[in-house]
């Protein structure tokens, strides 16, 4: 049976960005012409599960005011860029016709801020679902169809007072209906592609805004959706009874691949000491708040060497206090973008070209964002696109994925380092990287925000790290040694003039000040990170980090010097080889003209109590991961701060974490 090897039909096949990967000539090239044989090549009968990405425009209805939400690639819209999950069954009938049932959700970007105009209220969809049958004509492995039923969505209303906070109105659910056609394509295995146009028409609801001395609005939503999607098939068994044959309808393709996670987090913490607080203080009377992200992982081999990674993301929920309060923060899924309902954005898009420079290879295992295959030990690498600094930076064995181990900001990360990332964590640039065997050296550069805390990504000005990777044995145990040195340069204020500015005349608020002295300044500063193997499934990890402190921090967290470290065991010692356990430690600290201007009520990127008597943050964390199954991981996470924020004044705080996260 003959299967899509071309480079061009890889790229279909990983992205699902054509429907047409194989012409028909390439399915019949070992087939009988008689048409018995096409049903026997592929059969659409089954249940399927898959997810979707696309684009959305359209109208909220007259005088709305609707939010512009990031379309990223495209103009922003009513939508934005969208992303989701369907379900669906389908039967093939004898005479190729192919009817079916769809379920779907689509959520919405996240607010494109600076394209947004002052208005008295803004209106905004939430999320958009329907209901949907399918019928459609099956020339083998393709299917075009059409679509039509049920829809449904949630819009909401928020009211601008006039010192610029945002006022929600109680959101609304509204139903109507929904058509559109699109045509969907057997890849490999047991996975499709499609590619889906649909019209959503929702009913008109009036929001009565009287309460806040307006007029009500009339909320009348039409959109227009265009979505790539990727289905995996089942069979004509629901999947949760179907046994694990291991057999696909399509021979599998090592030129791309899907994985998946899942993760949510849920952290409170009972009350604590607090004889004052300020804007960004961890309340204290106690809390709890929770976070849940899902990802897709696509990757495609496009040549020898040359690899596509596509990573849609959905995120909902916030960190304790909206991700304020603490320097090294507790959770390290909880964004500073935090949102009631999911939002969705392609966090990752990159390239990477490998040149290998011969000699021994190695095995590259099938995982998520890395193809399977065999690449040369001795080669150079280069990066380009969207990505997080710390998929390439700073890596450990033992504390680097708050998803699976550590989830302190402290313990994952060299802390110290403002590493350049819009809201969520990640930035647009370029990475080379030379790898030998027992070493490695890579460099990067990267765009900066615009402003600290800010979600605009700029070229103007840059971020740039450089990191030497040794690799060593000891006493028989593997161990890595990495050192970085990294510069920024970005649009920040600096702590002691705004401080001389304040001193001159009191009557000043220095956050003001701060604000109005912001230029292009420097920030550099270096970082030490160690892992080492001390016996079978136990290590030992510590990091090191320093900058120089004298202007504000741009996009990570509040912390001008910070050591940690830990050790990480593996259940193999009592019965349990996938359980983990981990103990870790961190101190993060601040320069002294960072820490006199958060006692002149400064405020930071997460921390600002109004004043403060200054002792370095203290962190402990210990946690227990419990593999459930294959896939899923469940674990109780114990974290205890001493001084949060580097007060004294306040604490301590004790937080308890249940986390529970799924890779696919």
């Amino acid at each position: 049976m003959s299967r899509c090897s071309r480079p061009w039909e890889r790229v279909v096949a990983g992205v699902g960005l054509s429907l047409f990967a194989c012409d028909g000539a390439a399915l019949a090239a070992d087939l009988p012409l008689k048409a018995p044989a096409i049903k026997a090549v592929y059969d659409w009968t089954g249940f399927y599960l898959g997810g979707h990405v696309g684009y959305g425009r359209g109208s909220l209805g007259p005088g709305t005011n609707p939010l512009p939400e990031q379309g990223v690639f495209f103009p922003h819209s009513v939508t934005g860029l969208i992303g989701g999950y369907q379900v669906g069954y389908s039967k093939q009938l004898p005479n190729h016709i192919v009817l079916g049932v769809e379920a779907d959700a689509s959520f919405t970007s996240p607010l494109d801020g600076p394209r947004l105009a002052p208005a008295p209220f803004n209106t905004t969809i939430d999320y958009l679902g329907t209901a949907r049958g399918r019928i459609g004509y099956a020339f083998g492995r393709l299917l075009p169809y059409m679509t039509g039923g049920f829809a449904w969505g949630h819009s909401h209303v928020d009211v601008n007072d006039a010192d610029g906070s945002v006022i929600s109105s109680p959101g609304q659910t509204q139903f109507g209906w929904t058509a559109g056609a699109g045509v969907e394509f057997a890849v490999s295995g047991n996975w499709s592609a499609k590619l889906e146009y649909d019209y959503i028409d929702l009913s008109r609801r009036t929001v009565d805004l009287s309460t806040f001395g307006l007029p009500g609005v009339n909320v009348d939503p039409n959109i227009h959706l265009v979505k790539l999607g990727l289905n995996y098939r089942f069979g004509d068994t629901p999947p949760w009874l179907a046994p694990d044959t291991n057999k696909t309808a399509l021979p599998e393709s090592t030129d791309w691949n899907v994985h998946a996670q899942t993760t949510f987090i849920a952290s409170a913490y009972p009350s604590f000491r607090s004889p004052y607080a300020g804007t960004n203080s961890l309340p204290g009377g106690g809390q709890a708040r929770d976070t849940w992200t899902a990802t897709a992982f696509l990757g495609v081999r496009l040549w020898q060497g040359g690899e596509f990674y596509f990573n849609p993301e959905f995120a909902q929920g916030f960190g304790l206090n909206g991700t304020l309060g603490l320097a090294g923060f507790p959770n390290g899924e909880a964004q500073k973008a935090g949102a009631p309902f999911g939002k969705v954005r392609p966090q990752r898009y990159y390239f990477k070209q490998t040149f290998g420079l011969g000699g021994e290879q190695e095995d590259v295992e099938d995982a998520a964002n890395q193809l399977p295959g065999k690449r040369d030990i001795d080669r150079v690498t280069l990066i380009v696109g969207r990505f997080a600094v710390g998929d390439f930076f700073d890596g450990n064995s033992y504390a680097k994925d708050p998803r699976a181990d550590f989830m302190n900001w402290a313990m994952w990360s060299s802390a110290a380092y403002d590493f350049p990332a819009d809201l969520p964590g990640y930035t647009r640039g370029g990475v080379v990287e030379l790898n030998r065997k027992d070493w490695a050296l890579r460099a990067g550069v990267f765009e900066v925000p615009t402003a600290p805390n800010s979600d605009v990504l700029t070229y103007k000005a840059g971020g740039t790290v450089v990191e030497f990777e040794e690799r060593h044995t000891l006493f028989d145990q593997p161990g890595k040694l990495r050192l970085g040195a990294f510069g920024n340069q970005g649009n920040m204020g600096n702590y002691r003039q705004a401080l001389a500015i304040e001193a001159a005349d009191p009557t000043q608020d220095i956050n003001v000040v701060m604000t109005s002295i912001q230029h292009t300044n420097p920030k550099y500063g270096f970082y030490a990170n160690l892992e080492q193997q001390i016996a079978k499934d136990v290590g030992l990890f510590a990091r090191a980090s320093w900058n120089d402190g004298q202007n504000q921090i741009l996009s990570f967290t509040d912390i001008d010097r910070s050591l940690s470290g830990g050790f990480s065991i593996k259940g193999s010692h009592w019965g349990r080889p996938n359980d983990t356990i981990g103990v870790g430690g961190a101190i993060n600290g601040l320069s002294s003209a960072h820490r006199d201007f958060l006692a002149a009520g400064g405020l930071g990127l997460l921390i600002g109590d109004g004043r403060l008597n200054y002792r370095p943050e203290q962190i402990l964390e210990t946690y227990y991961a419990y593999a459930i199954d294959k896939n899923f991981t469940l674990t109780a996470d114990y974290q205890l701060f001493t001084n949060p924020a580097y007060n004294a004044d306040r604490g301590p705080v004790s937080i308890f974490s249940g986390r529970l996260h799924g890779e696919f």
